[in-house]
């Protein structure tokens, strides 16, 4: 059914129209339920709210009993950032593993196959592909969840994502305009800064963007994000100039337009939450994110009231939150008739993901060593997790490896002393370190000098962009640290 309205005004309506909360629970609230009667469209899912894929078909069922053009959105990347399948990692690889394949169809066919999966139990809205180029290799949020950090590369594959996703009738989302790739700074904590001139504007950050735009995306995200070259005041979330001059008039684009997280210290550290959202939805934006962290009912009655307030007050013109609910509603619409559609569904690729982990691995020999065939000591070094990605889903090599290699153990290590930690439990047996963005972290290259040093026959296995240069008896790269790559690792290591 679709929810009525009766009894809720409509500027009440529109301001509830273009929020995406999330909740808690794996059942929807009884408060989520009734703002779905007063006009809210949207909800937005996370690893908190799934259990399963049945459990997550139940709750989105659930959801379009009370409202049948529903926006369901989740942030399923893929690769290192999973909520679907938060518990266990992903069944497929990320960004920067397709765009080390660089095969468009692979990507396609990966984007696809997870597309179908979500629509198979109600989700009808990912935040995915990040368009970004990982111009800066420090960069401490994006990094793996790019497709690479050149710019036709990522295009290429920007695209191709968009059309696979789209194609099982579940809106892509690309982020994180206009690009978020040359940050040192992670807008979960603070407000980024990328000095660029126009012409490295334009050349290297937009082009995926338009690449997107032209391959149909439904939706763009924005970033939290200052851009001096475009907007010396505001960030993109909040700049006009951004958001409407760039994104709708320059580039033509004409979906809806997602903002990211605003509860994200860049913009709630430096607005406020409420001032932040009235100065996105009248700089451009459609549709307020909010719900990672922020996820009662009282944040949202928070949001609607301060939308309508500043549009009686006159800070925010009721054309342009009418526009934006509108927006909401279509996308919503476009979703629920790609649902009901009698048009052939994608053919299930169950072991895509796999295939695409293995072709992403890479095997360096940097000295002759024996081939490992008894069991081993996994040293996996542990980087904190950003935001992002979260610290709730598994990662690594160990346990695809004591499956392979029965009586192998697992130790996980960090800090200055973690190389000398290591060595110390692995007692002598034939240690592989796995490692995380080495390039990074300055306390993870002393712990391999330590362990190479004493151990030259240790593997290294790779797990996120790789910087360093190979070194270990056998490197691997896996350009990601889904479930998929660790089992691709694990099976280079035992294949030699």
């Amino acid at each position: 059914m679709t929810a009525t309205t009766t009894g809720t005004d409509t500027l009440t309506r529109d301001a509830l129209a273009v929020l995406q909360p999330g909740f808690t629970g794996t059942t929807p609230p009884d408060w989520v339920r009734r703002r779905l009667g007063e006009g809210l469209v949207s909800v937005a899912l996370f690893g908190r709210n799934i259990v399963d894929a049945e459990q997550v078909g139940a709750l989105t069922a659930a959801l379009r009993a009370e409202r049948d053009e529903l926006l369901v959105a989740i942030d399923e990347e893929g690769g290192d950032v999973t909520r679907l399948e938060v518990r266990t990692g992903s069944s497929f690889p990320g960004a920067h593993a397709l765009g080390a394949v660089d095969d468009v169809t692979l990507t396609r066919g990966v984007a696809a196959e997870l597309g179908r999966r979500l629509a198979a139990c109600g989700v009808s809205l990912n935040w995915a592909p990040s368009a970004d180029v990982n111009a800066n290799p420090d960069n401490p949020v994006i990094g793996v969840r790019s497709f690479g950090a050149d710019t036709d590369l990522v295009a290429r594959h920007t695209a191709a994502y968009v059309e696979g996703m789209q194609a099982a009738g579940v809106a892509a989302c690309t982020k994180h305009f206009p690009g978020h790739g040359d940050t040192s700074v992670d807008s979960h904590h603070a407000l980024p800064h990328i000095d660029l001139d126009t012409t490295t504007l334009h050349e290297r950050e937009l082009k995926p963007f338009r690449a997107a735009i032209e391959a149909g995306t439904r939706a763009v995200m924005s970033a939290h994000i200052r851009v001096p070259v475009l907007d010396p005041d505001r960030p993109a979330t909040l700049s006009r100039r951004i958001l409407t001059d760039l994104l709708r008039g320059e580039l033509g684009y004409d979906g809806l337009i997602v903002t990211d997280g605003m509860e994200m210290r860049a913009i709630s550290g430096t607005y406020g939450l409420e001032h932040g959202v009235v100065l996105a939805i009248a700089a451009g934006a459609d549709a307020i994110c909010v719900g990672g962290g922020l996820c009662d009912e009282e944040t949202v009655l928070s949001l609607r009231d301060a939308l309508v307030g500043a549009v009686r007050s006159g800070e925010l013109a009721e054309e342009r939150l009418a526009d934006a609910a509108a927006r909401v509603r279509a996308l919503a619409a476009w979703t629920a008739a790609a649902r009901r559609s009698s048009a052939p569904p994608i053919e299930p690729r169950p072991d895509i993901g796999l295939t695409a982990a293995r072709r992403a691995v890479t095997v360096t020999r940097t000295r002759p060593s024996a081939p490992v065939t008894a069991p081993v000591f996994v040293a996996t070094f542990t980087p904190a997790a950003n935001i992002a990605v979260g610290d709730e889903t598994p990662w690594g090599v160990g346990a695809e490896l004591q499956r392979r290699l029965p009586g192998s153990e697992v130790g996980r290590f960090s800090g200055p002393d973690a190389g000398a930690e290591a060595l110390k439990a692995a007692a002598g047996r034939r240690i592989v370190a796995v490692v995380r963005d080495e390039h990074r972290h300055a306390w993870m290259r002393t712990a391999l000098d330590t362990l190479l040093g004493a151990a030259p026959d240790t593997v290294v296995v790779e797990m996120g962009v790789p910087q360093s240069a190979p070194r270990g008896a056998l490197h691997i790269t896996t350009h990601g640290a889904a479930r998929v790559c660790g089992i691709a690792a694990a099976e280079a290591i035992v294949t030699g």
